[in-house]
């Protein structure tokens, strides 16, 4: 029998979602998806589905560090994500981690909100995210809600998209993926790429009446797979881009919900 070639390895460092539509589970069908292997720390687990989150149960920062260790032990890490980090112990670890292995591939989510309202991101993080997270990344990857924190103004055209990406790539050193996916324009949704010299624009039509959760995941997840295949960072955008529109084109029911199809 012949030996397939070894195919990437890409880590998620995220938390676990029993409705199995955001989180570790998207992620790690997202890295089936594009043919890479996907391994995983787990940062949370939760208790929610796509319409609310009623328990957010942290696991302790040194199991969260063992895990990552574990996985680079046993394999060439080419690409990862990061998702809920939860607090500054956790951001603390994982920070640690990557540095140490000089991981370049790093997609950075800073998930701080979910669409349903739970904070997913207690105030205290928000510095450590900012100070010991964002300068690792290869891009971070905010949406509206979370880009206008981070910003710290109120975002409401196309013009202030690319201001806001561009100025939170200036400030902090590293590409911003802003999301435009709460801000239509017109009949499009825009996201901004600003990869610390030239701006990019992601746009496709507006798709209504499917629900999002787990979009975000699903769409670093996507990036962090397509760097690590050996996509230039424009490109992993652009074929992560078409892969999660594809998945909102081809949503599929499930019980009440119509979702993603990964």
């Amino acid at each position: 029998m012949k030996v397939r070639q070894s195919v990437p390895v890409v880590l998620t460092v995220a938390g676990s979602d029993s409705g199995g539509g955001a989180g570790i589970q998207a992620d790690l069908k997202t890295f089936r998806a594009h043919g890479v292997f996907g391994t995983s720390a787990i940062t949370c687990v939760t208790a929610q589905n796509p319409q609310r989150i009623t328990v957010v149960q942290p696991i302790r920062a040194s199991v969260v560090a063992a895990q990552m260790d574990c996985v680079f032990e046993a394999f060439p890490v080419a690409a990862a994500k990061t998702g809920i980090l939860y607090d500054a112990a956790i951001i603390e670890v994982v920070a640690d981690g990557f540095r140490r292995r000089k991981l370049h591939n790093l997609v950075v989510d800073p998930v701080m909100v979910a669409t349903s309202g739970a904070s997913l991101l207690k105030k205290d993080a928000i510095t450590a995210l900012r100070r010991r997270l964002f300068p690792l990344a290869a891009v971070v990857t905010p949406n509206y809600d979370e880009a206008t924190m981070l910003y710290g103004r109120e975002i409401r055209t196309l013009a202030d998209l690319r201001e806001a990406a561009e100025a939170l790539s200036g400030r902090f050193g590293v590409p911003f993926l802003v999301k435009g996916g709460h801000l239509p324009i017109g009949n499009r949704v825009v996201d901004i790429l600003h990869d610390g010299r030239v701006t990019h624009e992601f746009s496709v039509p507006v798709m209504r009446g499917i629900r999002a959760h787990g979009a975000g995941c699903t769409f670093s997840a996507a990036i962090s797979a397509n760097l690590a295949l050996g996509y230039d960072l424009p490109t992993a955008v652009r074929h992560a881009k078409y892969f999660i529109t594809r998945a909102f084109r081809s949503a599929v029911r499930v019980g009440n919900y119509r979702v993603l199809r990964v």
